[in-house]
């Protein structure tokens, strides 16, 4: 998977909303409570407190709801897997084949999530704009579609 984190060394002083691809199980998981730890294998630069929109991948493609990082904890996967095992909605055999052959992983707890009235499409979403969503996370930026800066912007703490 491919991650578009700040660079290396870079302290983010601005909490600019992330954009989460999730499969729509975990995206659902996450919006009815039941999830409180997202995973990823890279390391996610984002701050406590910072806005994150729930993408969900095929077949529905399409933002479903946002949350708000809690904290973020990047360990070997063996640590994550002890610290969070029954947060994170995976079995230890889907844990594994997820984390196979990486060094690190990042927990991501999640706070106060909150579905959309009505969800965000890709389909929509491109009509306003060019719009491709992130194998796996990166922040949104000023060239989105404009529903994303305004959902940012309506849903932020």
């Amino acid at each position: 998977m491919t991650a578009t984190p700040a660079p290396e060394g870079e302290l983010l002083t601005v909490q600019r909303p992330l954009l989460l691809s999730l499969r729509p199980r975990f995206a659902q998981a996450i919006l009815d409570g039941t999830k409180t730890v997202e995973l990823r294998r890279t390391r996610v630069s984002a701050l406590p407190g910072t806005l994150l929109v729930l993408y969900a991948s095929s077949p529905v493609m399409a933002v479903l709801g946002v949350a708000t990082l809690r904290d973020r904890d990047t360990a070997s996967p063996a640590t994550i897997w002890r610290r969070y095992r029954d947060s994170v909605g995976l079995s230890r055999a889907e844990f594994s084949d997820y984390f196979a052959g990486a060094e690190h992983a990042t927990a991501l707890s999640i706070d106060a999530p909150r579905t959309l009235p009505e969800p965000l499409t890709l389909n929509l979403l491109r009509t306003y704009a060019t719009f491709q969503p992130p194998q796996s996370y990166r922040y949104i930026a000023p060239t989105d579609p404009s529903p994303l800066a305004d959902l940012a912007a309506a849903w932020a703490n």
